[in-house]
């Protein structure tokens, strides 16, 4: 006979496991937008399921609530790698100077994107780090202004503000481009 503790453990599980293989995906392409490398991505949303674990004490459904702290913690984590990805490129900079031009390796074939993709992913990364986060969240992950607002803890208007005018900031970016 299983105790009911053991139960309540088992059962905790499973629901983890659920929430994990639902929001696995949309998570790595959110954090992958947002720090612009996928290895660095997979721990972003590697910590974000561990917290969830650890810290999220209501009922682990999936919806709303669930879904809204999840892409918020993923976005601190973003934001946290970000910040230390900062710091460490100020200090290889310094040593890079140095040393001869770096080329990157070629990936292949399957890792190309067509030129206009490349030239939004440009003009995307020209905007603040907050306009990218927003662009990201509705374009991207398709999320309502309030998923927005909860997510990055900004108000619905501003949501809509930002939005509005990181659109327009990229559309004349990608206008000045174009021949």
């Amino acid at each position: 006979m299983i105790s009911p503790r053991k139960q309540r453990r088992a059962e905790r599980l499973a629901a983890y496991e659920g929430v994990v293989a639902d929001y696995e995906q949309p998570l790595l392409r959110y954090a992958a937008r947002l720090v612009n490398n996928s290895d660095a991505a997979q721990d972003v949303v590697q910590t974000t399921f561990l917290r969830l674990f650890t810290k999220w004490t209501d009922p682990m459904e999936p919806g709303g609530k669930l879904s809204s702290w999840l892409y918020r913690v993923a976005h601190n984590c973003a934001v946290d790698h970000m910040r230390k990805e900062t710091r460490r490129r100020t200090l290889h900079l310094k040593q890079a100077e140095e040393r001869p031009t770096f080329v990157a390796p070629n990936r292949g074939k399957a890792f190309c994107i067509s030129e206009g993709a490349e030239k939004a992913v440009v003009a995307l990364r020209q905007l603040s780090v907050r306009e990218q986060e927003v662009v990201i969240l509705k374009v991207y992950e398709e999320k309502s202004y309030r998923e927005i607002s909860e997510i990055t803890g900004l108000t619905v208007g501003n949501v809509g503000y930002i939005l509005h005018h990181a659109m327009k900031k990229m559309a004349t970016q990608l206008k000045t481009e174009s021949p």
